[in-house]
């Protein structure tokens, strides 16, 4: 019997991180936004979780081998088509960044123990 490979989980808050710092596609966040701060304020917690099925989606197409231009049309396509914003100047250069930070970043990803079981942070 072939034994699977154990497979790593997302680290949420590190996935927030840059999803809010770089590609925040409805302004939330942003100065002239409807809040301010970090999406962990207190103040933002009703919606920290806003993103992150694009987000997830994204980190783990790129983790699967998908190409970098294909998971920041991805990102386009869901703030475009699926949120329906306008498309503008920043939109691909956020998408790209989202990528590009996803790919540098090996610390969103967190692996079992030895034993199968995750440790307690996201």
């Amino acid at each position: 019997m072939t034994q699977l490979s154990p497979q790593p989980r997302i680290r949420l808050s590190k996935l927030r991180d840059i999803g809010w710092r770089l590609w925040d596609p409805i302004g939330l966040l942003r100065a002239n936004g409807p809040s301010s701060g970090n999406w962990d304020d207190e103040a933002n917690l009703g919606f920290a979780d806003e993103y992150d099925t694009y987000l997830i989606s994204a980190a783990s197409q790129l983790r699967q081998g998908v190409p970098s231009a294909q998971v920041a049309d991805y990102l386009v396509q869901m703030e475009c088509e699926y949120m329906a914003l306008r498309r503008d100047p920043t939109t691909r250069k956020r998408a790209e960044a989202v990528v590009t930070a996803l790919l540098a970043d090996q610390s969103i990803w967190t692996w079992p123990d030895e034993q199968g079981k995750f440790g307690q942070s996201d």
